[in-house]
């Protein structure tokens, strides 16, 4: 075994996922983990176990983070690059499936589609607001149920007379469920149906307007539902790909990446960081009517980090306050991201905001 190889980290809203990779790109380990509401504590759980899993001799080159608290973890671990979950996961996809050109993604609190083209990203959207169809959804329609999410799974696929359900909103489809249940339907097919109906809100909703084709990759913890699945392939008419991977991608596309960056002297601060004691704390930045609030990561009381500003001037940088604060409001007022996502579009959701203000709202 090469003693080389590269670590990615994802950290979502419901899961922290972490996958080390060789240099020619095999998985050599993987690690799919809840986050419990703490993602600093998972990742540093994941450390830990990775730290029992891996053998003395090998040696991390380097580290990429992505997912909604890529910026966070990143301080945690020391990452040498951060990239936007769209990035990872289709690295992910091409990597796997060269000729795919359509990647649906569902996570614990958001829904994307990535239209690929000649290999390359050439679209995406995502669900903005509305969190039906996401994992936290089915979760909660298990526990509801009493059964575990992967008992859902199983009853889906075997029905055989899918109920109808009211999928468009979350409130809707569990008033619904709990309606067919009274009148004397099947469990199994109410499950179906909710699947049926999960689907129907994804693709009315976070495909419209896009011009989906096979092959179509379904990656993302909610790829592991067999009803959902089975939904997207009578939908579509076509053979629905779930990746060997599928749990833990966006961490595996994260891995590629740094093993792609040229890194000659990776920022890791080891494995032992999972021992360490990690603190945030945070403070309102005041330098103009945004007033942002400054998230600081901590080790042992020493900032390694910060993140939370729109401005970018906070962004892992670990110098004193002082020197970063400045003396007041110094432009016009930087806008929300609802702004963003009228001037820009959707993909403010994914790229440095930073660039995109600059870009759509230069000083004067």
């Amino acid at each position: 075994m090469n003693d080389s190889c590269y670590l990615g980290i994802d950290v979502g809203s419901i899961s922290t996922n972490c996958v080390i990779i060789s240099p020619d790109g095999e998985v050599l380990f993987e690690i799919y983990k809840r986050g419990e509401g703490s993602p600093i504590a998972s990742v540093q759980q994941c450390l830990s176990i990775l730290a029992e899993q891996m053998p003395e001799s090998m040696r991390i080159k380097g580290v990429c983070t992505t997912g909604s608290g890529r910026i966070l973890a990143g301080a945690v671990v020391g990452a040498d690059v951060i990239k936007n979950e769209i990035s990872a996961h289709a690295r992910a996809a091409l990597h796997l499936y060269p000729d795919v050109q359509t990647i649906f993604e569902i996570g614990g609190q958001d829904s994307k589609v990535t239209i690929i083209r000649d290999g390359a990203v050439v679209d995406f959207s995502m669900n903005l607001v509305c969190a039906a169809g996401t994992g936290s959804f089915l979760d909660s329609q298990a526990r509801r149920l009493n059964i575990t999410i992967e008992e859902l799974s199983s009853r889906a696929v075997r029905s055989e007379n899918p109920t109808n359900i009211a999928g468009r909103c979350t409130v809707f489809a569990e008033s619904d469920m709990i309606h067919k249940q009274q009148i004397g339907h099947e469990q199994k097919d109410i499950m179906m149906g909710l699947c049926q109906a999960l689907v129907r809100n994804y693709l009315s909703n976070v495909c419209n307007g896009k011009d989906i084709r096979p092959p179509v990759v379904f990656q993302g913890g909610v790829s592991a539902n067999k009803g959902i699945c089975r939904a997207f392939s009578e939908a579509l008419k076509c053979d629905i790909i779930v990746p060997s991977y599928n749990m833990v991608m966006g961490a595996y596309g994260a891995a590629l990446i740094a093993s792609q960056s040229y890194i000659e002297q990776t920022k890791f601060r080891g494995i032992q960081v999972a021992d360490h004691p990690i603190a945030t704390r945070g403070f309102e930045c005041g330098d103009c009517p945004n007033c942002c609030e400054i998230i600081e990561v901590l080790d042992d009381d020493n900032v390694i980090g910060r993140t939370g500003g729109r401005c970018g001037k906070w962004e892992g940088k670990t110098g004193p306050r002082e020197l970063l604060r400045g003396k007041g409001p110094a432009g016009p007022l930087a806008p929300s991201s609802s702004d963003l996502e009228t001037v820009c579009g959707p993909c403010s959701r994914v790229d440095d905001v930073p660039d995109l203000i600059q870009m759509c709202f230069p000083k004067k």
